[in-house]
């Protein structure tokens, strides 16, 4: 949450021409409600439940640029799908970095919490681990400009052939 995958994910697809998807805009357009409802009405589980279908479905395309939440790597199938099916980019960001970043959303669920930054160091030591089992390359974000790091992200498409 906060690492920039949305943003960097936008821009990063216009310049290469291809579309883009956030996994949970998807979501919020396919059921009219946003993911805090989503959470609220089926809480976590429900909503891993819709991200999965939808993930499952989002990686079958061609030539896509997908954000998806931050917490889609805590399923497996969610993992093997993305890491079997594209290219795989870890956007990483010290924990200073997302606490400063999301401190002014209240669109996310889980930092909902008197002590955000521990919430999001305590999601950092679960999720970073299946982050990097998952991604085939890792990119900092922290005080990186965007354009810097969608600059950063062309060159090594282009130097790979993505």
């Amino acid at each position: 949450m906060g690492a920039g995958k949305t943003t960097i994910g936008r821009q990063l697809a216009r310049n290469l021409g291809r579309n883009f998807y956030d996994s949970d805009k998807v979501i919020e357009e396919r059921t009219g409600v946003s993911i805090p409802l989503i959470f609220e009405l089926e809480q976590e589980q429900g909503f891993r439940k819709r991200e999965k279908a939808i993930i499952d479905e989002l990686t079958q395309y061609n030539d896509i640029v997908l954000a998806t939440g931050g917490g889609a790597v805590l399923d497996a199938e969610n993992r093997q799908h993305l890491a079997s099916r594209g290219h795989v980019i870890y956007l990483h960001a010290p924990i200073e970095y997302l606490v400063q970043r999301t401190s002014k959303d209240n669109s996310r669920p889980l930092l909902q919490t008197e002590d955000p930054k521990r919430k999001l160091q305590e999601l950092m030591e679960i999720r970073d681990p299946l982050y990097r089992e998952t991604a085939h390359t890792v990119i900092e974000t922290d005080s990186c400009p965007v354009k810097r790091v969608v600059a950063k992200l062309l060159n090594m498409i282009k130097e790979q052939n993505l």
